[in-house]
């Protein structure tokens, strides 16, 4: 059961039959921008309009809540009746699993926002469009950038996990799918690795990149 440290770390990106990381990986993170994009811009404009109006809120808020309910894994049957299980369903995968963290984030951003800002804006006859670009989305950026470093991670996650359910295709699922069916250990434990360490790559990148644009928050906000 052991494995010689030189073979996790060298052999599966050199190994000749197709299970190479490199080009896994990088179809992964291809996958996962693109699937983020989606989900998470679809999730930022949802969450945006309940944020703003009660109305929305709800209309939406109740079918919206029933369904991310459901396990998202569960949602693979009815993806691949759909779409097959070529890149398109694991994109759409992808997408579902970045869109609750964001829009989830955005609502309750912008309903946290101080009454007081609010109210300026009322003595301040701003308009609507006007409330919400200089008061709502400035008060909620915090909540929607938390919501923005939670998609990514989802999306990571989803990415493998699509990968290694669906099958078919580059990715690093597919190297741990095909790893374990050849029990080839060194390639299963060089994939774990690859996932831990992109996974905590992108948590850390984004977690600093957002303090830095919110150094204008009160400390321990």
């Amino acid at each position: 059961l052991l494995v010689p440290v030189e073979r996790v770390l060298l052999v599966p990106f050199t190994d000749p039959h197709g299970r190479n990381l490199w080009p896994g990986l990088a179809a992964s993170l291809t996958r996962m921008v693109a699937g983020f994009a989606i989900g998470a811009g679809l999730g930022l404009v949802l969450g945006v309009l309940m944020g703003v109006s009660r109305t929305a809120e709800r209309m939406v808020g109740p079918s919206l809540n029933a369904v991310r309910q459901i396990a998202l894994y569960a949602w693979i049957p009815l993806l691949t009746a759909w779409f097959g299980s070529g890149d398109v369903a694991k994109v759409a995968f992808i997408a579902l699993s970045a869109f609750f963290p964001m829009v989830l984030n955005t609502h309750d951003g912008l309903r946290a926002v101080p009454a007081p800002l609010l109210e300026v804006a009322r003595v301040l006859r701003l308009s609507p469009v006007q409330t919400v670009r200089r008061v709502l989305l400035p008060g909620a950026l915090p909540s929607i950038f938390i919501g923005v470093q939670l998609a990514l991670i989802y999306a990571w996650i989803a990415t493998v996990g699509a990968e290694y359910a669906m099958g078919l295709g580059l990715g690093v699922g597919t190297v741990l799918s095909e790893g374990r069916e050849h029990f080839r250990m060194d390639i299963v434990i060089a994939g774990v690795l690859t996932l831990a360490l992109v996974g905590y790559g992108i948590n850390t990148l984004f977690g600093r990149l957002f303090r830095r644009m919110l150094v204008w928050q009160p400390a321990g906000r």
